[in-house]
């Protein structure tokens, strides 16, 4: 490794951060949209994230309000991996907002709200030398030289990264509107000439040694009327590495003289897929240049990656969010998508989910407490009112929490009808949650109380895992199963479009013979149906070879699968820690989820008044607390 290499960051933007709001509507007039999606904008941002999904070690410096939208942005770059150092808070200024359409093709209506905001008030003060000098590379960009204080810190950093060896990439990143040249309503004008503006630019050209920008762009920066012109007196100025992006078309790429043909470059053919959205292209193309560039790869390849990211983001709604990781685009590079419109490509999309989905603790010990039939028959049984149950839902929580004791790793199943008050407190802990929404014990699967299965999901914080309970037995008559596989493809599809994450609970042995296969070939056929959960919640197995099976399954359908939990089926405690001590030599069983074993004795007496809330809780912690034992005994004496 060289020096340069040795670097804790290869690349770090500055500039914009904004949250975009990107309309839901497509084909819509920005006027008459009535939902908007949430990302992490602005090009510097966008870039910063980019490269980060495509393996680089990225930074960002920035500022942000001190309010939810600035502690979003925050929050995301530090899921997304990126470095957050560079990240000032402003007290003062709000975080800039953007709101946007897709009207049609090409054409994207945007309303920026950036009337003094937190990152146009960059300045030398939060250039920090150790943190410039620490990365082998920055980025510039084109609307923070728009402003004396926010150019005078991108050209504190050029001068710290020149000193200390450091790349200088300057994304033109051209918006009229933001330099005062076009009214609020012309967020989307791509050019105004402007000879202000051009003077500016030119003199940051020298310093730099890759530029990147549009045919716009590029006449801007220089001044030229035309991209031939632009591109010569780009050149008189720099030496850098032009790269001349084009849309559809690709990217040329200029490293040597400019000849009066302007197709005399290193040439990246486009990608022919669907225009979705234009919006964030570039600053995926740029993330892609970076990938190659960086890591010193031919141009030509560069350019191959930069086009391959730009036609991801067109092809889908938002930006950032949007953006290939590696996995996601070496698959794409090496197997092509049979899709014209990428968003729709199954494989590629499952990729992108489970590469970009939220982390999750690597085990999971949860308190299944959502049943509601079962306890509905014992408040009922015991002439109770069904709304106490809600209480008891609420000291398990308290019950896990005294087990958990701030660890990570540990959860709750909770659900809608009894368990909002508990999924607060849950959540309070920072538990993993997952609500189960189908019909409490039907078979065939039903979702019948949730008519519209999406919309409700949508409603549901992006954090809560979405349970469903399927009995399915392989030997299940035809039109049954028909039944089950239906409503589990429609549930498949709602959680993927909203973006929730899906556990799917199998069980078999009520049905029928639990044998070795019985459980693998359940999950063969659903897997054939491209439903691929990020958890399995299964049954104890009565074999070594049943949990091989089921692994072998797995791995080979689907390596991005989270993992298997266990569940209980009221067994007494002493079966499941036979069960655990089976299943611990089968890596891919992450931990176990389980109710009646736990619960089932503090809730009868409780709900009929015959125990306090604090010997509830007791009760059910120290049984909690007993399997948590056994399972991290099982681990234990597994890994010895």
């Amino acid at each position: 490794m060289t020096e340069a290499h040795a670097k804790p960051l290869d690349v770090i933007t500055i500039g914009r951060s904004s949250v975009d709001l990107y309309g839901q509507q497509i084909g819509s007039r920005l006027e008459d949209i009535t939902s908007f999606a949430k990302s992490v904008g602005g090009c510097p941002s966008n870039i910063a994230i980019g490269t980060a999904r495509l393996g680089l070690r990225s930074g960002v410096i920035t500022r942000v309000g001190d309010e939810q939208m600035g502690r979003f942005i925050r929050e995301q770059m530090e899921r997304e991996g990126v470095a957050t150092t560079g990240i000032a808070t402003d007290p003062e200024r709000l975080t800039a907002l953007v709101l946007l359409a897709v009207e049609e093709e090409g054409v994207s209506p945007m309303i920026f709200y950036r009337t003094d905001c937190a990152d146009m008030a960059l300045s030398e003060a939060d250039i920090d030398e150790a943190y410039i000098a620490s990365a082998r590379s920055i980025v510039v960009t084109g609307t923070h030289f728009s402003r004396p204080n926010s150019d005078a810190a991108q050209r504190k950093a050029i001068r710290i990264a020149k000193a200390n060896g450091a790349r200088v990439i300057f994304d033109i990143d051209y918006r009229p509107n933001l330099w005062g040249l076009a009214g609020h309503a012309s967020g989307f004008e791509r050019y105004v000439k402007s000879d202000r503006v051009s003077d500016q630019l030119k003199t940051v050209l020298a310093d730099c040694d890759l530029i990147v920008g549009t045919e716009e762009e590029i006449r801007i920066a220089s001044g030229a009327d035309d991209v031939l012109g632009a591109l010569k007196t780009i050149r008189a100025l720099s030496s850098a590495t032009i790269v001349l992006k084009r849309g559809a078309m690709g990217c040329i790429v200029y490293d040597g003289p400019i000849s009066d043909d302007l197709e005399a470059g290193i040439v990246g053919e486009g990608f022919p897929i669907e225009v979705y959205n234009v919006l964030g292209a570039g600053d995926a193309f740029m993330s892609g240049f970076l990938r190659g560039w960086l890591s010193g790869e031919p141009l030509a390849t560069c350019a191959t990656w930069a086009n391959a990211c730009g036609a991801f983001a067109v092809s889908r709604l938002l930006c950032s969010p949007e953006y290939p990781t590696w996995a996601e685009l070496s698959f794409f590079l090496e197997h092509g998508s049979r899709e014209f419109a990428l968003r729709k490509d199954a494989a590629i999309n499952h990729i992108h989910w489970a590469t970009t989905r939220r982390a999750q603790p690597e085990g999971l010990m949860a308190l299944a407490i959502d049943h509601r039939s079962q306890l509905e028959a014992v408040a009922d049984g015991l002439g109770v009112p069904r709304k106490k149950i809600d209480g008891l839902k609420a000291l398990a929580v308290t019950a896990a929490a005294r087990v958990a004791k701030g660890r990570p790793g540990y959860g709750m199943l909770l659900d809608s009808t009894y368990g909002q008050k508990a999924m607060v407190e849950a959540a309070k802990q920072g538990f993993w949650i997952g609500r189960p929404v189908e019909q409490p014990g039907s078979r065939p699967l039903d979702f019948d109380h949730l008519p519209d299965l999406g919309s409700h999901l949508v409603e549901w914080p992006v954090g809560h895992t979405v349970k469903c309970l399927c009995f399915y037995h392989p030997d299940d008559p035809a039109e049954l199963k028909a039944r089950q596989e239906r409503e589990l493809l429609r549930l498949n599809d709602a959680v993927r479009t909203v973006g929730r994450e899906l556990l799917v609970e199998i069980i078999a042995g009520k049905h029928g013979p639990l044998g070795d296969t019985t459980i693998a070939t359940v999950m063969e056929r659903l897997y054939d149906l491209d439903i691929k959960p990020d958890w399995w919640k299964l049954e104890p197995q009565k074999s070594p070879t049943a949990w091989t099976n089921i692994e072998t399954v797995i791995t080979t359908r689907d390596p991005y699968c989270r993992g298997i939990v266990m569940l209980g089926l009221e067994a007494p405690e002493h079966e499941l820690v036979a069960a655990f001590r089976a299943a611990a030599a089968t890596p891919l069983v992450k931990g176990f989820a389980v109710g009646r074993t736990i619960f089932a004795e503090a809730a009868e007496k409780w709900l009929g008044g015959a125990m306090s809330d604090e010997d509830a809780v007791a009760d059910m912690a120290t049984k909690f607390e007993a399997l948590v034992a056994a399972w991290q005994g099982a681990m234990k004496s597994e890994a010895a």
